[in-house]
């Protein structure tokens, strides 16, 4: 039996499946070990009684808190062997066996990670997020009953993070620009030109794009209304992208081109594909226009917004590429952590400072692992060759990048890696039953 189709269940679905967050906002990550499937179960019993549901107002979630499981996590409580094997595959191998597919290799690769990262011992991740620091305080005073004082369950790893009033991330970018309208959510998207896609794309137990089910975990009670979740660390080297920028450009006008170029939006949010050619803050503040267009229908060979910029090749919109760009569209978040480099500064501080990105959707391989593999470390989608992108990409000092213009098209050469994966884990996000489910002594 499936949910019905025409409306999603938002007080089942957990808030951060598709709640977008509020803006500015204080977030914390925690996770946890699980060395006593009775008091693993009892945990998940008293968070299900916290989470968040996706149901409300902005103003219900000014504080949120949402729980996934890594595949040692189900298995760390108890989860019957059933319903384990009914898991998608990538999901029980874990990030770590999908590190080469995913392009973590060389400084990126698993051996690497920060640890506990990636390694067993992560069962449960713990996501609190809420406007402003004071109410992250007050959210976690409400979670800490869940696991302070139970034994057999162990913190063992937090970070926090944040989202500037400017939402602009380490590299100076704004951030969380662009989401999908889900159907049936009532949520809208980023981008009106763009009809909401099928909630199965994001939700299991729904039609997704293929107008069919999404394999889902069984029993119902454990699939239905929860999705697969992607954290990921990553590491952004601001300093050297500055140095980048600053040896590729005859001064500091032709950097911010440069770089705009390479992400496909000007560091204020504004895209290139409506002020190529200028800066245009305004617009980008202004979320009813600043994610408003196309690509292929004004802009075909990238003479505004290059083909292979960072922005085009997460969402190539309109753009003709192999297979069909909505089964692989993502609900993506982006946290920053650690403090910001100082503006003008070119020299590594030895801070540690980046990203902690989030995937939310229901196919982890056409999803998450084809736009990683596919799209952001090649470029035959888009006829760029093996070119990579210019900014997440996993060049090792050998990346290229071509702008076009006329009459010659503007070549970058000596890419390095901007972007250094810590760690991250494949998770499932159970819905609120679920986690009712998961907590009982048969779950």
């Amino acid at each position: 039996m499936v949910a019905d189709e025409t409306a999603l269940d938002l007080h089942d679905i957990q808030a951060g499946v598709l709640r977008p967050r509020p803006t500015p906002y204080a977030a914390t990550y925690i996770l946890f070990r699980i060395d006593d499937p009775v008091a693993g179960r009892h945990m998940i019993g008293r968070l299900a009684e916290v989470v968040s549901p996706a149901a409300g107002s902005e103003a219900a979630i000014d504080r949120a808190v949402s729980v996934a499981l890594t595949f040692a996590g189900l298995k760390a409580l108890g989860v019957p062997q059933a319903s384990l094997d009914s898991f998608a595959w990538e999901f029980q191998q874990g990030m770590v066996a999908r590190a080469s597919a995913l392009g973590d290799v060389g400084e990126s690769a698993p051996d690497h990670w920060e640890k506990p990262l990636g390694t067993a011992d992560v069962h449960v991740v713990l996501v609190v997020t809420a406007r402003d620091q004071a109410m992250l305080e007050a959210a976690l005073d409400r979670v800490r009953p869940a696991f302070e004082q139970l034994a057999g369950v162990v913190p063992i790893w937090r970070q926090d993070c944040h989202a500037l009033p400017n939402e602009k991330e380490p590299f100076g970018f704004r951030d969380g620009i662009s989401h999908p309208g889900v159907e049936g959510s009532g949520i809208p998207g980023s981008n009106p030109l763009e009809a909401p896609l099928k909630a199965g794309e994001f939700v299991l137990g729904y039609r997704d794009e293929m107008g069919g089910f999404p394999p889902m975990p069984e029993p119902a009670a454990l699939g239905r209304n929860g999705t697969y979740v992607v954290f990921r660390k990553l590491h952004q080297r601001v300093a050297e992208f500055r140095r980048f920028l600053k040896a590729s450009a005859a001064d500091a006008a032709e950097e911010e081109w440069i770089a705009a170029k390479m992400m496909g939006r000007w560091r204020s949010g504004a895209p290139l594909a409506l002020c190529p050619l200028h800066d245009d803050p305004e617009l980008g503040a202004d979320a009813s226009r600043s994610n408003t267009f196309l690509f292929q229908k004004d802009d075909p060979v990238g003479y505004a917004t290059p083909r292979g910029s960072h922005c085009r090749r997460m969402n190539p919109r309109d753009t003709p590429v192999a297979g069909e760009v909505r089964l692989h569209r993502m609900i993506r978040r982006g946290t920053a952590y650690g403090p910001l480099l100082p503006e003008g500064v070119l020299e590594d501080d030895g801070k540690d400072r980046g990203l902690m990105f989030a995937f939310v959707g229901s196919h982890l391989k056409r999803q998450f692992e084809f736009v990683q593999s596919e799209w952001i470390n090649d470029g035959v989608f888009l006829g760029l060759e093996n070119a990579r992108d210019p900014v997440t990409g996993s060049p090792d000092g050998d990346g290229s990048f071509s702008i076009p213009r006329k009459p010659i098209p503007k070549r970058l050469r000596g890419l390095s890696r901007f972007v250094v994966t810590r760690g991250g884990e494949y998770c499932f996000m159970p819905s609120l039953t679920a986690l009712r489910w998961l907590a009982a002594p048969e779950g």
